[in-house]
């Protein structure tokens, strides 16, 4: 019998995320220089913020590539960027060897046909609401949230729940 989704969250020690759809709503704004301008939520930000206070690995691995983003993202403690990446797979494959992560304790967002191969290699791959139906049926997680709206909050704060470490995080934070 198969696990359910909150059992597997038990073993997530590593959080890899897509951008465009996931960490963004999708939507991009062009500059009149032709820079491609991304919005991301706050709360998503807060919460990979809190993943890498409490030691958990935090990956981003996209097909976009933008130094605003990166900015954001080093601002946010993640070092693991690796941006404009053609084969998803081969970055995970590099990164799991690298840090000696074992790709059952992953949990993975996408949205989009370009996560497709990569969602089936870890053990907890998850998508917004508003993710293509080909993703979502390989999905063990469907975040009720969209992407760029507090999808990545929504597994982040689930796993660290999960494992006690949310709230607590705060506590301990703030005491």
């Amino acid at each position: 019998m198969s696990k359910s989704y909150k059992e597997l969250m038990n073993d997530i020690d590593t959080f890899i995320f897509d951008i465009d759809g996931v960490l963004t709503d999708g939507s991009i704004h062009i500059a009149a220089n032709g820079e491609l301008l991304r919005n991301m939520f706050i709360r998503d930000g807060y919460a990979m913020k809190a993943a890498v206070e409490n030691g958990y690995n935090v990956c981003i691995i996209s097909g976009g590539s933008n130094d605003g983003v990166r900015t954001r993202l080093k601002n946010l403690g993640i070092n693991d960027i690796h941006l404009g990446v053609s084969d998803k797979v081969e970055i995970l494959k590099k990164y799991t060897d690298i840090n000696n992560i074992k790709t059952e304790r992953i949990l993975y967002m996408g949205d989009d046909i370009p996560d497709y191969w990569i969602m089936q290699e870890v053990g907890l791959p998850t998508c917004p609401q508003d993710a293509v139906p080909e993703i979502k049926k390989i999905s063990k997680y469907i975040s009720h949230i969209n992407g760029g709206r507090g999808a990545v909050r929504d597994v982040i704060e689930q796993v660290m729940k999960v494992q006690n470490k949310w709230f607590e995080h705060f506590n301990a934070k703030f005491d």
